[in-house]
């Protein structure tokens, strides 16, 4: 049988078909599922995709809205690149495209946020075009069914596995096929083709699959090539008046953690007790080490903590923001911990 055929069918059956993005058309929520799951597991996504829903209901209310609730309501997914170009790809499809998504890959592909893979997921699922992606869940089932062993981490070999996954793509009826097949190929790779300890007995094309036939599954796919990782060690200067405001700034763009709301961060123990006025300096209170793992690098963060009157730190860039109104700003995950600790 067909492998598109085959994939086709065990979607219907044993495929994931009960997500709240799934069974519509409607690109918008196609698209805002597609970035939120990049780098996000599906559990996490079930939690903030209503809620984005529920506050911007469509691509115009999504593009209407400031920057800092977008940033808000995303706050805690982490990756916060995602949902500024989010906020841009919204406002490009209102004052490009008169509120409606493009209908091919190509054009998705020149919208803020967009990838090839990504453009090619709300293509295939919302409008049945017959072109690949290329995730990281597919590169593992498509390396591992056609043994693919060629570094992918080499521009031309990732070519060479487009040009093979777009040779797979069903070729009739696409209006059922396309989407069905592109969510398949999904599915089979987040729930059976693992990563690790691969559900081979439950695979629909395990009898094609190379590399089950060699007995090496977790040897695919082939990427030489490893992120470097760095270290980076930051203060934050947690003050806090009697009544528990704390002292925010808007983190610049780029940077880590651009655009959100921060405390003030500092190279080291010295620049933070700099600007803290002399007679507070006695006061400071250094609390336990956090570690903050980004994609890049890891960060030591070392929250300095001080109660002060409210003119203290009037030399600092930022504002004072009430108890009741940080909750709803965009801030990185540790200072959002932090202060849910108090």
């Amino acid at each position: 049988m067909d492998w598109a055929v085959q994939l086709v069918r065990w979607q219907k059956t044993h495929g994931r078909n009960d997500l709240p993005w799934q069974n519509t058309r409607d690109p918008y929520r196609v698209w805002l599922s597609e970035i939120m799951l990049q780098q996000t597991q599906v559990a996490t996504v079930l939690d903030y995709f209503p809620r984005f829903l529920t506050r911007f209901s469509d691509v115009a209310a999504l593009a209407a809205a400031p920057l800092d609730d977008v940033l808000g309501l995303w706050s805690g997914l982490g990756y916060y690149s995602r949902a500024r170009n989010l906020h841009l790809c919204a406002r490009a499809v209102m004052e490009l495209h008169g509120g409606v998504f493009p209908q091919t890959a190509q054009l998705l592909q020149t919208l803020p946020g967009i990838g090839r893979s990504t453009a090619a997921a709300i293509a295939s699922l919302c409008f049945a075009q017959r072109v690949a992606i290329l995730d990281g869940n597919v590169k593992r089932v498509l390396t591992r069914v056609l043994g693919f062993d060629a570094d992918l981490s080499v521009a031309a070999n990732e070519r060479r596995l487009w040009d093979a996954a777009s040779q797979l793509l069903p070729s009739s009826d696409l209006p059922q096929t396309m989407p069905r097949y592109t969510q398949g190929v999904m599915d089979l790779g987040a729930t059976v083709c693992t990563a690790k300890k691969p559900l081979c007995g439950a695979c629909p094309v395990a009898g094609r699959c190379v590399a089950r036939r060699l007995g090496q599954p977790e040897r695919y796919p082939v990427k030489s090539r490893k992120l470097r990782r760095g270290v980076q060690s930051i203060w934050l200067l947690w003050a806090q008046t009697e009544e528990a405001s704390v002292w925010l700034s808007k983190r610049p763009t780029p940077g880590v953690w651009a655009g959100l709301y921060c405390f003030p961060l500092f190279d080291s123990r010295e620049a933070l007790q700099a600007v803290v006025p002399e007679g507070y300096r006695a006061a400071l209170q250094e609390g336990p080490t956090l570690t903050h793992v980004l994609t890049h690098k890891d960060l030591h963060l070392h929250p300095v903590r001080v109660l002060v009157p409210a003119s203290a730190t009037a030399r600092l860039e930022g504002c004072w923001v009430a108890v009741d109104d940080w909750p709803r700003l965009g801030l990185p995950a540790p200072i959002r911990r932090l202060l849910l600790q108090g």
